[in-house]
């Protein structure tokens, strides 16, 4: 009997390696292997560090916003699930990996019996007992065609598609918080801007109503410079709305309150952020992980068809134990008290109305599913990397010419409220070139923010803001220490 045991464990060994897992071939990129070229983009540059390894705190160079991100990465709620998904699915691969190891397990009963007469076999009452002990393992499948090892390696997958997904959380949620902060930032340059412009308007408007009373300005005019006036106060009145609910916005992605040692903020037109260089498209393929997510569940989709294809073929489970048995408990582990089971079963499929062949063809679909989700997710990236490369140049080129255009109002400004004062020109003129100014300053702002934005967002294009730190080592992904799953 043990020689047969040996045997059989030596055999179920060495089928177990046996796979029906497809070989996976990783599908091309459907991108070019540039980035597009043409008047709207700068000339592409070498990087000596990859985007999506320079660190936010070297990217980000405001110290206000560096505690702000490291505030929102210690209790920010999404995150927060994010890796309680990671070890949900680790404990997922842990339950699914055990399946292709024996449960033995160790069994101890006990029983005493009293029998009437009129069912004993004597004839007399009696009383019975019966004690035993057991080591066995109950229901073991033999994995001879790699089905139980293909569901394992499908949750291995999906395992690490979790880790990815984290890791693209963090990302998303680092961008996410830089632009609420800029955006906070800017309504506020904007409110302050319009409480300045209000009160030109409103020193405008006392001296136009004063030369009315002289008889020099008209009812008109009057009329003219307190539109200019009422105007600035409905901004006023939209900007502190939009800072208030800026705030409350960041205080969402932060998951608690604002810092109390918060650091002064630096104004929009500093150097907020460092130069980023994008490097190659095939640089995503390794660097993004919503790809290496994607192609985590393409290779779980895989590994099931190899489970598909192994339910086509016989199941063999064992159930065996052994121990001893006696009437007496003194007599439990006497000589001669030795009991053994053994107790193989066999399952061929013969016929299920196609349920197997419509289970393998459902894997293989969802596979080609996964097949098209990576390659969505790839052009998704090469589009999200040209869009920031096209916004860093145009937005250069707009913010010089919106630059010279405030610093043109602002001569123009000079210039009629100069010739108005000695009543060279109407009014009118000199409302046109304050309305004008505030126009241009208001579109600084905006532009300025919508240039660090677009920064931002080619930084989590490109995989950026996993590293704390440029040059801190990478972590170990594709693979799972022994330590970690037992």
């Amino acid at each position: 009997m043990s020689k047969s045991l040996i045997a059989l464990a030596v055999t179920a060994f060495i089928l177990g390696g046996c796979s029906l897992i497809p070989d996976y071939n990783q599908p091309a990129a459907p991108v070019p292997a540039q980035w597009p070229q043409g008047p709207a983009y700068s000339p592409t540059e070498s990087a000596a560090v990859a985007a999506a390894e320079q660190g936010w705190r070297q990217f980000f160079q405001d110290p206000a916003l560096q505690q702000l991100i490291e505030t929102a990465l210690v209790n920010n709620r999404d995150l927060r699930v994010a890796a309680l998904n990671i070890d949900a699915y680790r404990a997922q691969y842990r339950i699914q990996r055990a399946d292709l190891f024996p449960a033995v397990s160790a069994d101890g009963s006990g029983s005493r019996q009293r029998v009437p007469a009129d069912l004993s076999t004597s004839g007399k009452a009696g009383i019975t007992s019966q004690y035993s002990a057991t080591l066995g393992i109950s229901a073991y499948e033999l994995d001879l065609f790699g089905r139980v090892r293909s569901l394992s390696e499908q949750a291995l997958e999906t395992y690490f598609s979790s880790e990815e997904a984290r890791r693209s959380t963090q990302i998303s949620l680092v961008a996410s918080v830089a632009n609420a902060y800029l955006v906070w930032e800017a309504d506020k340059e904007q409110f302050k801007l319009t409480q300045d412009t209000l009160r030109a308007f409103e020193e405008s408007y006392r001296l136009t109503a004063r030369s009315n009373e002289v008889g020099v300005a008209s009812a008109l005019d009057v009329s003219q410079s307190r539109t200019s006036v009422e105007g600035a106060r409905v901004k006023l009145a939209q900007y502190q709305r939009l800072v208030a609910q800026d705030q409350n916005n960041l205080t969402l992605l932060l998951g608690t309150g604002l810092p109390a040692n918060l650091p002064a903020s630096q104004p929009l037109s500093a150097d907020l952020l460092s130069k980023m260089p994008a490097g190659l498209p095939s640089d995503l393929l390794q660097r993004r992980p919503d790809i290496l997510e994607a192609e985590h569940q393409l290779k779980a989709s895989n590994a099931n068809i190899g489970a598909a294809r192994a339910a086509f073929f016989p199941s063999i489970t064992l159930t065996a134990n052994a121990g001893t048995a006696s009437p007496d408990l003194s007599g439990l582990f006497n000589g001669g008290s030795g009991t053994w089971l053994f107790s193989p079963k066999i399952n061929l499929p013969i016929f299920n109305a196609g349920s197997l062949r419509a289970s393998l063809d459902y894997s293989k679909i969802q596979k080609d599913i996964g097949v098209a989700n990576y390659e969505k997710t790839i052009q998704t990236a090469f589009q999200e990397v040209s869009d920031g490369l096209a916004s860093r140049q145009t937005y250069n080129d707009q913010l010089k010419a919106q630059r010279d255009l405030v610093a043109a109002n602002q001569d123009y400004y000079r210039l009629a409220e100069r010739r108005y004062r000695i009543g060279i020109d109407s009014n009118l003129t000199f409302l046109d070139a304050q309305r004008s100014l505030f126009s241009a300053q208001q579109s600084l702002i905006t532009d300025r923010l919508s240039q660090l934005v677009s920064e931002v967002n080619l930084y989590k294009a490109l995989g950026g803001g996993w590293y704390e730190q440029t040059g801190q080592a990478k972590p170990a992904t594709g693979d799972v220490p022994e330590t970690r799953l037992f």
